[in-house]
């Protein structure tokens, strides 16, 4: 990112579709928790890399760790902007992993509240979710354990 160049304009700019995961750890690696607020204050950035994140998530999901595993995560991402809470799901079934913007009427397995930093800091693998919860950075409802384990079931980068 160019001299004069904000990191908001900077990250808007970047193609995520062409990003690797170990490049998006990296950046995320990189960002102060301002410049987070910048970035989640500005409504359509902040929307876009959820959408990202979220898609990255059926591609980056590993069926021979979830064997079995049947369950339905709820993800609930708080801004510290004007923005509305964010929420996906993530259905694990039969080997697959679906992912939808939007609260369904079904009942989640775990639920897992954050706020925009810490969201970017879990997924981008900046963070350990178990020390995440042990520093009431997340808030977690129903299975504790599924959610501490979450990250098997993924693949993750390590920055």
């Amino acid at each position: 990112m160019g001299e004069g160049t904000s990191t908001r304009d900077g990250i808007a700019d970047l193609d995520f579709s062409a990003v690797t995961p170990e490049q998006f750890a990296k950046i995320v690696k990189g960002l102060s928790a301002k410049e987070v607020d910048e970035i989640a204050r500005d409504g359509e950035l902040r929307a876009r890399i959820l959408k990202e994140v979220f898609a990255r998530m059926e591609r980056q999901f590993k069926p021979e760790a979830a064997g079995s595993l049947q369950a339905l995560i709820r993800w609930k991402v708080t801004s510290a902007g004007d923005q509305e809470e964010a929420v996906y799901e993530t259905a694990i079934a039969d080997g697959t992993c679906t992912v939808t913007e939007g609260r369904s009427d079904a009942t989640p397995r775990v639920t897992l509240a954050m706020g925009d930093a810490d969201f970017l800091k879990l997924v981008s693998g900046n963070q350990s979710p178990v020390m995440m919860f042990m520093m009431r950075k997340v808030r977690i409802t129903g299975d504790a354990a599924l959610a501490a384990a979450l990250n098997r079931y993924f693949d993750i980068p390590k920055p």
